[in-house]
Formats: structure tokens, C-alpha cells, sequence
């Protein structure tokens, strides 16, 4: 068993500090109190004056689909033959050997959703998993956690300079409902056969991948910048009475009021950067703040590579400086991107029972000096500085 006695816990449900030592047995945490007295063959970390948090859970990045130092021989993120692509897992290309997942455990996040990039209409499966770890089998938590899918500049891009579809905003749309449409009915024709294999329509991949998603298994994760596009977003998961998460939302401050009858979980960034297209043009570290004032539960993303997945808490210090309450901004990179990504059962919070999944930090993690001394994923201490 693992002792971390002495530290100040992050209490992130409650928004507070709290004074108490954490017992861990068989990779989850079975005691949080006073003075728990470790038996004599436990381990024991002293936190007396240290910060002790939940692993840091990064909502969407692209971990491990683009090879660092590498280029093209290991860039997995976007399949570019086909704009429609639901089958594919990101569990297939993920490569955990890569340098960037030790970065991000040393920089505290233990969790990260990774998937498919933005070039596609539909891009494929969203997988939610831990940061260390050799096999990728034992690193998930949950696979699928969503189907990405992309509206705007992104697909319009990629496809428009070859003259295929799509190379307007009206067929992204189009084509997604298109598939939305298929997947009905497809489901339809299966649960009317039910066991008569002769009634059964021709079996298709897309369709099966896309089933989970209008049975609202798991959301569609849409890529949306601009305004109209995240409308658009909206339009189409009412149609279809399906769950979605708007990711990025970089235009979103300004209709924040409209959004906040909506109820939409937003997952906001990278907000780091120069605004290198159109669609970033309202891109701020503003925008966390007004849609969380508005009543919108958020998550903040470095959306990795584009800003090092290690660098998610600067991002949420940042934040704060814009506006962002303190608390809500470590909710946004802990329990709320796992309750996002219907995972907080067994991260996002320290709480008994779930996975001992722990940061020890030195100071504030907000705060931009403060460094990760120990990182616990599963019970098991995987880096000491």
C-alpha cells in the first residue's frame, strides 16, 4: 500500500483546500482522512507543505497520433482518402513509446481523450486514456468516448484544394447528415431482422461505428470555431436528438447567451498562439470565462500538439488571468473534462474508490513556478523529480 501523508488535497468538487492523508491499495484510493497510520511495509510520501491534486485530464488533443520529431512516416491524425470515416479507432495508430506522453505525466496530466484530427467531415473514434503505460490496451479507460467530427474551414480545406466534396460549409453538413440518416435506418433494418441473418442488411463498418452515437452511447465531438458553425453543430444534434460536446469554440463569447439555453458541454482552446486562420480570429483566454459565467460547464484543451499537452495548467492559469475563476478553472482541466467525457467515476477528483490517479506539486498548480514532484497513475509512483 502508498501513504501520502501531510498535504494539502485539493478538494475540487468543493472548491477548497483540505488538510488529510490518502491511503492507496490495488491502484485506487480506499481512505482519504487525519492521521492515517501506514503499516510497516507501506511506502510513504511526505506532502507536509505540498499541494496534492487529481491528475490533470485533458478533454481533446491528438496524443500520440503525431509523432514528435518524426513527420509524416508517424503522422496518424487525419486519413485523407475518404471525408466519411467513423471505423477508425484512434487505439489503432496510438503510439505510447512517443516522447510527449512522458512530458505529460511529468507536467501532471494522467488522462487524456486523443483521436482523430479535424481534416474529415466525420474523422473516426475518440479513446480516453491514461498517460503512462507501454501497450495501449491497458492504457484505455474508455474506448470509443466519442466520434469526431469537424464543421468549417478545416475539412472545406482539406478536400476543396482536390475539387472533392466537401468544398462548402453546406455539404460538411449535408454529408453528415447524409450519414446520420443511414445509420437510422441501417439500425432500423438490424432490430426489425433481429436474429434472421437473411433479413439483415449488408454489413457496414460506418454504420456500426456510427450506432453507438444515435443510441447516445457516446457524443459526437464536434470541431467548431466560428460562430455559425458551432449553430450549425447544434442544428444538426437536435435534428437527430443525439449528445454532442462543442470543442474549441474559439468564436463563442460573443453568442454566449445563446449557447447558455442550449446546455452544450464546451471544451474551449487552444487559446495559446498566434491566430494563424480565419476561423481563430476571436480566439482569448477571455472566452473560458464568459461562457462559464454564462452557465456553461467547460473544459479547458491544449488541443496537443498545438500547444505541449504539459502545459494544460498554464493554460488554465492564463485563463484565470483573463477572468476565469480560480476554482472553475481547476475544475475545468480535472472533474469537469471527466465528467465531460463520462469518465469521472473513476477520474477528475480524489475521492474513495476511484483511481489513484494523484499529483504532488510543489506549490499552486496554477501557479507557473510550481513544479510536479511526484505523479501517481494507478497507484504505481511513475515519476519523481
Amino acid at each position: 500500500m502508498l501513504v501520502i501523508k501531510n498535504g494539502t488535497v485539493l478538494d475540487v468538487k468543493n472548491s477548497r483546500y483540505i488538510n488529510c492523508d490518502i491511503l492507496i491499495e490495488d491502484e485506487k484510493i480506499v481512505k482519504m482522512e487525519k492521521d492515517i497510520q501506514p503499516g510497516e511495509n507501506d511506502c510513504v510520501i511526505d506532502a507536509t507543505g505540498k499541494i496534492v491534486t487529481p491528475g490533470l485530464v485533458e478533454a481533446h488533443c491528438h496524443l500520440g497520433l503525431i509523432g514528435d520529431s518524426v513527420g509524416a512516416e508517424n503522422e496518424d491524425i487525419n486519413e485523407r482518402s475518404n471525408p466519411v470515416c467513423p471505423e477508425l479507432r484512434a487505439i489503432d495508430a496510438i503510439d505510447p513509446m512517443d516522447k510527449v506522453f512522458e512530458e505529460a505525466y511529468q507536467g501532471g496530466v494522467t488522462t487524456a481523450a486523443t483521436g482523430p484530427g479535424s481534416g474529415n467531415v466525420v474523422g473516426g473514434q475518440f479513446a480516453a486514456i491514461k498517460t503512462f503505460g507501454k501497450r495501449i490496451d491497458s492504457m484505455v479507460i474508455k474506448a470509443p468516448v466519442a466520434m469526431k467530427c469537424a464543421f468549417g474551414e478545416n475539412p472545406k480545406r482539406f478536400y476543396g484544394s482536390t475539387r472533392e466534396k466537401p468544398t462548402t460549409r453546406m455539404a460538411i453538413a449535408a454529408i453528415l447528415r447524409e450519414l446520420l440518416m443511414k445509420t437510422v435506418e441501417y439500425m432500423n433494418k438490424k432490430e426489425k431482422a433481429k436474429n434472421d441473418l437473411n433479413k439483415q442488411p449488408k454489413l457496414d463498418m460506418k454504420f456500426e461505428a456510427m450506432i453507438p452515437v444515435i443510441k447516445k452511447e457516446i457524443p459526437l465531438k464536434a470541431h467548431a470555431h466560428k460562430a455559425s458553425d458551432i449553430f450549425t453543430a447544434i442544428r444538426i444534434a437536435k435534428e437527430f436528438d443525439i449528445n454532442m460536446t462543442l470543442d474549441h469554440s474559439t468564436g463563442a463569447a460573443e453568442i454566449a447567451d445563446e449557447l447558455a439555453k442550449e446546455k452544450f458541454d464546451m471544451i474551449v482552446g487552444p487559446s495559446l498562439g498566434h491566430r494563424t486562420k480565419v476561423e481563430l480570429a476571436h480566439k482569448s483566454f477571455k472566452t473560458a470565462g464568459i461562457l462559464n459565467k454564462a452557465g456553461i460547464k467547460i473544459s479547458i484543451t491544449t488541443d496537443s500538439p498545438v500547444i505541449p499537452l504539459h502545459h494544460l495548467n498554464i493554460c488554465a492559469a492564463l485563463a484565470v488571468k483573463e477572468g476565469l475563476d480560480k476554482w472553475e478553472a481547476l475544475k475545468a482541466i480535472t472533474i469537469n473534462p471527466a465528467e465531460i467525457l463520462g469518465i469521472d467515476n473513476r477520474v477528475g477528483s480524489l475521492d474513495t474508490n476511484k483511481d489513484a490517479d494523484i499529483v504532488i506539486w510543489s506549490g499552486e498548480p496554477l501557479d507557473i513556478m510550481s513544479q510536479v514532484l511526484y505523479t501517481i497513475i494507478d497507484g504505481k509512483v511513475i515519476y519523481k523529480r
